[in-house]
């Protein structure tokens, strides 16, 4: 019977060998033999098994799924199954973000005004997980992912009701010319900071988090739009420099009192 090299099939598939030597590990894809110089070569049969290895990585399947699958054809059917209906939601999904977008395009184009509402309606959280990673880290990502699972249909629904309200209130403050440094606007942002904190599972952003989420309304367009273009969200973006810097140096000057004084300092 026919072998192939681990050599070759690597350069075949696309895959390294350290790849196929992983499958290997955790008993996805044995090879036909190793060579006693340790050599690994692949018969028609694993070459088959790797085939639809690497059909089912192409629908997204986790490696432990897809060694279940592998191995029980009703399992495989199952798995199969589950992923279409996981695409079918995808799709319906993307659809709607489709029909929000092309709205929010025809109401750029035609000079209509837009709500905050209808120029967040295009967008898909998930979109933004790598950025906010980078970011802030995969705490503050992971914290609001499992915040989010956690709410029912009901509860999702009042969440993205209080944000639209956090931050229209803040796009319409900007829009009024309303002083950033002034009571109101700092109560809005206060209520903002709160808003930012739940959204991030508790975690508080300090001083340099929120700095660098007022610079992100700014330096993405998305954000500036949302805000009713980069001239209202240099204002947020001051009112939210301003709140924080206060609170951080109130912070320091009461830490500053509790602070014993040291003898012959």
């Amino acid at each position: 019977m026919r072998e192939w090299p681990i050599r070759d099939v690597a350069r075949a598939t696309g895959l390294t060998s350290r790849t196929l030597r992983h499958y290997e590990q955790i008993g996805l894809l044995r090879p036909a033999r190793v060579a006693p110089n340790g050599y690994r070569f692949y018969g028609e049969p694993e070459l088959s098994r790797l085939y639809r290895i690497l059909s089912l990585r192409a629908l997204e399947l986790p490696l432990s799924s897809i060694r279940i699958a592998l191995d029980d054809e009703t399992a495989l059917a199952d798995v199969v199954r589950s992923h279409l209906t996981l695409l079918e939601d995808k799709r319906a999904r993307v659809e709607r973000q489709i029909t929000a977008v092309e709205q929010t395009l025809r109401a750029i184009t035609e000079g209509e005004n837009m709500t905050i509402r209808q120029m967040f309606a295009g967008f898909d959280q998930s979109e933004h997980e790598t950025e906010v990673r980078q970011r802030w880290g995969d705490e503050a990502w992971d914290q609001s992912a499992k915040r989010r699972q956690r709410l029912n249909d009901q509860e999702r629904r009042a969440d993205d009701e209080h944000s639209l309200e956090i931050n229209e209130a803040l796009r319409r403050a900007a829009e009024a010319g309303d002083d950033p440094a002034g009571e109101p606007f700092q109560a809005l942002v206060a209520a903002h900071h709160r808003w930012v904190t739940d959204f991030w599972g508790g975690r508080v952003p300090d001083q340099a988090a929120y700095i660098g989420l007022s610079e992100l309304y700014v330096a993405d367009d998305r954000f500036a739009a949302v805000y009713g273009g980069r001239e209202n969200a240099e204002v947020i973006r001051t009112a939210m420099q301003t709140w924080i810097a206060q609170r951080t140096e109130s912070a320091a000057w009461v830490s500053g009192l509790n602070t014993p004084t040291r003898r012959g300092a």
